[in-house]
Parts: structure tokens; C-alpha cells; sequence
């Protein structure tokens, strides 16, 4: 991708920008390609070397510069065109937003966290609890009376459904 072009500077501009930044460029941001990079790069794109449409032949006197994510980001900070200018303010309006998303994600384990530790020990009163339910919900079967007949029996009957779980 031709990054001049992308922030729409002409390439000496963005070399000369480069240059004189460098300071914002470490290695990890920007490096040259070697010249066996550079031909199997050129390989793998057909162009003429009669690109300016000027009729010189002219070429490439040094190597290009590759840059990482992160010294395009930096660009967007030393060029001075508007394209340049609006990336970069969109690029800090990203990071903005993602702060913001991190700290309400730690703010909701933050929250869990402290339920978590609210109701740690707490693991037996509930199971308790389910156990008495489900004592009311089924109770024992009085002697010599089957669970059919006993659940024909609160059929048959003309009290209201909850006046026969409550009764049971």
C-alpha cells in the first residue's frame, strides 16, 4: 500500500517527515526492506518503470520503507495534510473509546468479584433451602397409600390446586 498516497502527501514529503521525526520511528515502527526484499516486492507487482507518465525512466535510488501498524499510526501525527490530520484524530477517538469499554469491563468484575465474595460460604444454606422446597413440593406418602392414589385422591377433590399442595 502506497502511504503517501493513502495520506495524500507526494513520497518526499512523507520521506522528508519521516526524517525529520525519527525520533517517532523505532525500529519496530518502520524499517527498510533489503534489496532482495525489494525485487521479490516488485516481482509480485507488474509495474512500468514509466509510472510518471513524464517520459523518464528514472527508478528507485534507495530502498523503501516498510511500516508496522504502528508506524502508520505514527505518520498520521508528522504529516500535515487533512487526510493525515483526520486519521489521526480518529485513531485517538479509537483509543478513547477503548479505554472507556476496558474500564466498564473491569468495573463489571469488579462487581462480580464482590458477589462472588458476598455470597462464597453461603453454597449450603441455598442447597438448605432447595432441600426443604423440594420436601414441600413432594412430601412423604402417608403408609399404605400408593403415590397414584394419593395424587387421585387431591384430583378428585374440589379444593383449588394451591389449597392441595399446601395441604399435602
Amino acid at each position: 500500500m502506497d502511504l503517501a498516497e493513502l495520506y495524500q502527501v507526494e513520497t518526499k514529503a512523507l520521506n522528508q517527515a519521516v526524517k525529520r521525526n525519527i525520533e517517532r520511528f523505532p525500529f519496530d515502527f518502520i524499517f527498510q526492506l533489503s534489496s532482495k526484499e525489494y525485487a521479490n516486492l516488485k516481482s509480485q507487482f507488474v509495474t512500468s518503470s514509466f509510472a510518471t507518465g513524464k517520459g523518464d525512466w528514472g527508478g528507485r535510488r534507495k530502498l523503501p520503507y516498510a511500516f508496522t501498524e504502528q508506524g502508520v499510526a505514527m505518520l498520521s501525527s508528522v504529516l500535515k495534510s487533512e487526510m493525515a490530520i483526520r486519521v489521526n484524530v480518529q485513531i485517538i477517538r479509537v483509543f478513547a473509546k477503548m479505554r472507556e469499554l476496558l474500564l466498564t469491563h473491569k468495573d463489571i468484575l469488579i462487581q462480580l468479584e464482590k458477589m462472588e465474595k458476598k455470597f462464597t460460604g453461603y453454597d449450603h444454606d441455598i442447597a438448605l433451602i432447595f432441600q426443604y422446597l423440594k420436601k414441600l413440593l413432594n412430601p412423604p406418602q402417608p403408609v399404605g397409600q400408593s403415590a397414584v392414589s394419593s395424587q387421585q385422591s387431591a384430583v378428585g377433590s374440589h379444593q383449588p390446586l394451591s389449597s392441595q399442595i399446601v395441604n399435602m
